[in-house]
């Protein structure tokens, strides 16, 4: 995907000699983006390339034809919402390129449409971990600053209810203990691209074992840390390394997982921010402070897990009296 194209100043010769301007524009394009996001348009247009040259057909600009049937093919193999990332990147490069994309043309839209009914749309979830099963998670760890760290990635990143790219990005600056508790502030978040930041505050819990105040002060006297990041790697040797990336906080999960006798496939990162969801749901919490803690936008996304945790609590299996 080019740039700077569409920046040209072709009928502005006042600026046809301020190449400087260009590439000041050009940065600021290129920043528009997450660059998960561009990751994702790269990869699912490079796909869209390859499938048209393996049957001869021309990719830019693609027929609409052309799209409907490169979905109708790749239905086969890919999950919906993978078509629906490359359907979007098929229609960036389009728009980006001066042309209609060809996504939205009605016989696109239709087989689309199709495909939805045929394949469904629900989305795979992460297994919550609620309470109890974070009770044996912390069971499961380690003595050492492995363990430490651990148990405090773990606790915050519940309590929080932080994405597992959130938790890994906190520095020690971005961290106030105040009398109720921490004041954790994040720079920049998946529904924060602007860079505006926010804060989450995590409360003392009154139970030692599970309580992440305690829990983050304890790992970050043990490794000396002052400044940088707050969650590094630890070498077998107690060694204290770099910053842990985002695939670390997955692992470490599923090691718990394992450690404890759970199901440690069907656990990730994102089973943290669940369960935090669904246990605060379970107990009670009014929606609009489960939203504010994870930083839903979607309130349809929130509200799988909030079912989920009123199952039972609102259920009206506690209103019948079946006794004779």
């Amino acid at each position: 995907m080019d740039d700077t194209k569409h920046l040209q100043p072709e009928t502005l010769s006042s600026l046809a000699n301020r190449p400087d301007l260009l590439e000041k524009a050009a940065s600021y394009v290129r920043k528009a983006d997450a660059d998960n996001t561009l990751r994702t348009y790269r990869s699912g247009w490079s796909h869209f390339e390859e499938w048209c040259q393996a049957h001869g057909a021309v990719s830019l600009p693609a027929r609409p034809e052309t799209v409907a049937l490169y979905l109708a093919d790749a239905a086969e193999g890919y999950a919906v919402a993978t078509l629906q990332s490359r359907m979007s990147a098929i229609n960036r490069v389009h728009k980006e390129a001066g042309h209609d994309a060809p996504g939205q043309d009605a016989r696109v839209e239709r087989v689309w449409r199709g495909i939805r009914r045929s394949k469904g749309t629900a989305p795979k979830q992460a297994i919550p971990i609620t309470a109890v099963e974070l009770r044996k998670l912390l069971a499961s760890l380690p003595e050492g600053l492995r363990g430490s760290r651990d148990r405090a990635l773990l606790l915050l990143a519940f309590c929080g209810a932080f994405r597992r790219s959130e938790i890994v990005s906190l520095d020690m600056e971005d961290i106030r203990q105040q009398r109720e508790g921490l004041r954790v502030r994040l720079r920049r978040s998946k529904t924060d691209q602007e860079g505006e930041s926010l804060e989450k505050g995590i409360s003392y819990q009154s139970d030692p074992d599970v309580c992440p105040v305690r829990a983050l002060a304890s790992w970050i006297e043990e490794a000396r840390l002052a400044e940088g990041p707050v969650f590094r790697s630890v070498s077998r040797h107690g060694r204290i390394g770099q910053r842990l990336n985002a695939r670390s906080v997955d692992l470490i999960v599923k090691r718990a997982a394992a450690g404890a006798g759970l199901d440690a496939p069907g656990f990730s990162a994102h089973s943290l921010r669940a369960g935090l969801a669904t246990q605060a749901a379970a107990d009670g919490c009014p929606e609009r402070l489960i939203a504010k803690q994870g930083g839903w936008q979607s309130l349809s996304t929130l509200r799988r897990y909030i079912r989920h945790g009123s199952l039972f609590r609102e259920n009206v299996g506690t209103y019948l009296r079946l006794a004779g």
